[in-house]
């Protein structure tokens, strides 16, 4: 698209970004409006949470799971200069898929939180995440509970893979957890991040992270 077909077609309160992301989740859930969670004082303006939203999909595919995926890692509004560029910001938006948990009432909100953290650490850093990174959390993935996942292991997210919009490429990294056991051996070379996600989607193909494993894949 070329600058003038830009202006043409968009105004500059239009979220250009933003609307490209709804418009790919929409093909995965036509019939339904999200769970969105939104920081009350904007990043730009100050705030805390370098990410401008999340939104919580129910999902009914292979088995009922929540879906969050992330605003924020990419260039979301009306900006000229990023039109046409190789990628859009950061490159990506987070995923994450899991199961309900006896704890949380409600959404597994301790998903934000989590994505949230990532992003101070981005945007602070200038680093980003790609496929196949994996980090310890220092903690349980949800506060407060006995879940043995403890790291996070990147892949390109199953269903919704990446897409090339007005500011460059997009990939929907899922954010998959992984026990402390198996972080462990993949930093002994005991066996690769992607030979763990290989063997994790012969029974679990969208890599649903279950706060219930007691078992390694590996």
């Amino acid at each position: 698209m070329t600058l003038e077909e830009f202006r043409q077609k968009f105004s500059e309160e239009d979220a250009v970004g933003w609307m490209e992301i709804d418009s790919k989740l929409e093909s995965f859930y036509p019939e339904q409006e999200p769970s969105h969670y939104a920081p009350m004082i904007k990043y730009m303006l100050g705030g805390n949470d370098p990410l401008d939203g999340i939104s919580y999909y129910h999902s009914d595919t292979h088995l009922p799971h929540y879906h969050a995926v992330s605003y924020g890692f990419s260039n979301l509004y009306y900006d000229e200069k990023a039109l046409g560029g190789e990628f859009s910001k950061w490159g990506f938006e987070l995923t994450y898929r899991t199961f309900p948990y006896h704890l949380d009432k409600e959404l597994p909100f301790y998903a934000g939180n989590v994505m949230q953290n990532l992003a101070r650490y981005v945007y602070e850093s200038e680093r980003w995440f790609e496929p196949y990174h994996y980090i310890p959390l220092n903690s349980s993935i949800r506060l407060d509970s006995d879940t043995k996942i403890k790291a996070l292991l990147f892949v390109i997210d199953p269903e919704l893979g990446e897409i090339d919009t007005l500011y460059g490429k997009l990939q929907f990294l899922q954010m998959v957890g992984i026990t402390e056991t198996e972080y462990q051996k993949i930093l002994d070379g005991q066996y690769t991040p992607k030979e763990l996600i290989n063997k994790a989607k012969e029974t679990n193909p969208l890599l649903i992270t279950d706060l219930n494993r007691e078992h390694d894949y590996l």
